[in-house]
């Protein structure tokens, strides 16, 4: 159960809502918030929040954070700069693909009866059998065909950035800068692409918003080849995480380490709202930061507390390390 009265305290993961967070966290007390909420995409945990749901999450979420972080702080939000929404008055898009008629349709009855009949195969080898490719599987699979089809209500796509903005500039929260991450293809090797003329998506931003402030700018925390390889470039790229076996939007640990090196200093207040799997928490803990993440699924709470002990428990094996070797150093 969700306590509306409790006070959230560093290096700890807390069951919550991103809408409230002014409810749990002092006034100025953060030094950057660094954090990825769904993207409105068609995945599973997507699918009881409405368009306008999603817009009114994201719109309170960032108003919290005109009040909680401090003077001169930043609010990092990574996410896909194209959203996906089924829109009944737009006209379907009717698309001649020659290369697909060969294919056939492939159904997700059709997936799930060859995977009964080869249990041993994997995704790449139920697609051959099929035709089809991976992403054809995967999306049969897990429901989030998101294009939609000739007799389905066309999927809309729209540009995020502008609305995050927005929302920034209504609370008093101020773009400051854009970092596109470029990833590696979605599927091994990249062995598949769409079967429309859209392409493949391989890169996310990360919009970083700036509350008026003094803002320390302390290039010291990077080291110059930190500095030329990605501190002062706007495209960073980040191979993404290969497996999302506990959850289903994992993001790779450098992508919130190089915000974190980037924009704060040891022992800052790192938010994450939307903690997940707690790869931020680890991030922030091996940077020397402290750290609150919130999450509003119990089983992701469960898994971040996981990744948040480890993480504790290998800052106190690297300080007896140290101590070790100092205690060497001076017996020598």
């Amino acid at each position: 159960m969700i306590d509306a009265a409790l006070r959230y305290e560093p290096d700890n993961i807390y069951l919550g809502d991103a809408r409230n967070l002014a409810q749990h966290i002092d006034p100025n007390t953060i030094a950057l918030s660094v954090w990825s909420p769904p993207y409105h995409v068609g995945k599973d945990y997507e699918r009881d929040m409405s368009f306008f749901d999603w817009k009114n999450l994201l719109r309170r979420t960032i108003e919290a954070h005109a009040i909680i972080l401090k003077p001169g702080a930043f609010l990092a939000i990574n996410i896909a700069d194209i959203l996906c929404f089924k829109d009944p008055d737009m006209p379907r898009i009717m698309a001649e693909n020659v290369s697909r008629r060969k294919r056939g349709d492939i159904t997700r009855e059709m997936v799930l009866e060859m995977w009964a009949k080869y249990p041993e195969y994997n995704r790449r080898q139920i697609a051959a059998l099929l035709g089809c490719s991976e992403q054809t599987v995967d999306r049969r699979l897990k429901g989030n065909n998101i294009r939609g089809g000739k007799y389905e209500t066309q999927t809309r796509v729209h540009l995020v950035g502008g609305m995050l903005e927005q929302y920034a500039l209504d609370c008093g929260l101020y773009l400051y800068d854009r970092r596109a991450w470029v990833k590696d293809a979605a599927w091994e090797n990249s062995r598949w692409h769409t079967m429309s003329y859209r392409a493949v998506d391989e890169f996310e931003y990360i919009y970083i918003f700036w509350k008026p402030g003094t803002t320390k700018v302390d290039k010291e925390r990077l080291t110059q080849d930190e500095w030329t390889a990605w501190g002062s470039r706007g495209v960073w790229y980040i191979p993404s995480v290969r497996v999302n076996d506990d959850h289903e939007a994992k993001f790779p640990i450098e992508l919130p380490r190089r915000i974190i090196q980037l924009l704060t200093e040891p022992d800052d207040i790192v938010l994450d709202c939307f903690v997940g799997s707690g790869t931020s928490a680890t991030a922030a803990l091996r940077e020397k930061r402290r750290f609150i993440g919130v999450d509003n699924s119990p089983a992701s709470v469960d898994l971040a507390n996981k990744a948040l002990r480890l993480a504790i428990e290998e800052r106190k094996q690297e300080k007896l390390n140290f101590f070790h070797s100092i205690k060497i150093q001076n017996a020598s």
